[in-house]
């Protein structure tokens, strides 16, 4: 049924539930399968027009290459061998968004962690907002409360 699967992880809790759950969806992840780590640039980095010092950037990016380590390390232990990485820096939506579009995906698999209702109000959704840009399937796993 997908041929191409993008597996949204940051090393959250909710993402890690993704990954403990990955046993039943092995069926569908010895396809394609590909795992994004975004490391999002927190507001306060930006300065004056939206630029970002490329040391902040940098280490974002070897951040985001130790969670995706994580993940990837995780999926193998449970057995899943076809697998690509991928580390990106920014928006953790649009990030997703573009790299699921340029990949030709047709399947996200991201984690949900409940929060407070004023962590969502001041935090957006990734998932919630995943569905309004993307134009494939999503499954958002819980995490049990």
């Amino acid at each position: 049924m997908f041929s191409r699967i993008l597996v949204a992880y940051n090393g959250s809790r909710g993402s890690k539930q993704v990954l403990a759950q990955a046993k039943g969806l092995q069926p569908y992840l010895q396809t394609e399968t590909h795992v994004l780590a975004v490391a999002s640039l927190a507001a306060s980095l930006y300065v004056a027009e939206g630029y970002v010092p490329m040391e902040f950037v940098d280490d974002e990016k070897i951040r985001g290459h130790q969670v995706l380590d994580e993940g990837l390390a995780q999926l193998r232990l449970r057995g899943f061998t076809n697998l690509t990485g991928h580390v990106a820096v920014g928006d953790p939506v649009e990030q997703i968004s573009r790299v699921a579009a340029e990949l030709q995906c047709d399947l996200i698999i991201v984690g949900h962690t409940h929060r407070p209702m004023m962590s969502r109000w001041w935090q957006r959704s990734v998932g919630k907002s995943l569905l309004d840009q993307t134009h494939c399937a999503m499954l958002v796993l819980r995490t049990p409360e």
